[in-house]
């Protein structure tokens, strides 16, 4: 049994399901690889969308509409596929635990805190009135400049020294 030739790919009567296979299938690859950008996806793709389309091969009656049918399996597949996804995120009801670090020795810590009063009490009067309400106090740069009767400028510029100098105190050099 021959063919018909057409003109038009869309009013063709294939007589079956192996013809339109052959006729159509680099037409339907170009639409399948426009839906994924993998082309190995794209032929696995067309394969399940035509291997919907053969088990429903008797029960299409209008076989001029089968490039839409299959464009319609194509498309609803990778719908599917794209829903069924991986999804490496999981909701959950109760927060995983973080790793933490090792608690530092509190002799460390005491150690530390009171070498670094010794440095602030090493400080100039006025810097260390703006360190201790700015850091101690928890004052912000506007608050401490009105406790201090000075600008916030002055309150800025005065700590950023007092900070520099902390840095640079041996006694605060931590130790490797």
């Amino acid at each position: 049994m021959t063919m018909p030739v057409c003109a038009s790919a869309s009013t063709a009567v294939f007589p079956s399901f192996s013809s339109y296979v052959r006729a159509r299938q680099p037409v339907l690859l170009r639409t399948a690889r426009s839906l994924t950008a993998n082309p190995c996806d794209a032929e696995d793709l067309l394969q399940t969308a035509l291997t919907k389309t053969f088990l429903a091969w008797e029960r299409i009656e209008d076989k001029r509409a089968l490039d839409g049918y299959v464009r319609r399996a194509l498309v609803n597949t990778r719908t599917s596929q794209w829903r069924k996804r991986k999804v490496d995120e999981y909701a959950c009801d109760e927060l995983p635990e973080r790793e933490t670090a090792p608690a530092p020795d509190p002799a460390e810590r005491e150690v530390l805190r009171d070498a670094m009063w010794r440095a602030v009490l090493r400080l100039p009067d006025r810097q260390r009135a703006m360190v201790v309400l700015r850091y101690y106090e928890d004052l912000s740069e506007a608050q401490t400049a009105e406790v201090l009767g000075v600008s916030v400028g002055t309150v800025k510029s005065a700590v950023s020294r007092a900070l520099s100098k902390l840095r640079d105190d041996p006694e605060l050099i931590p130790v490797a």
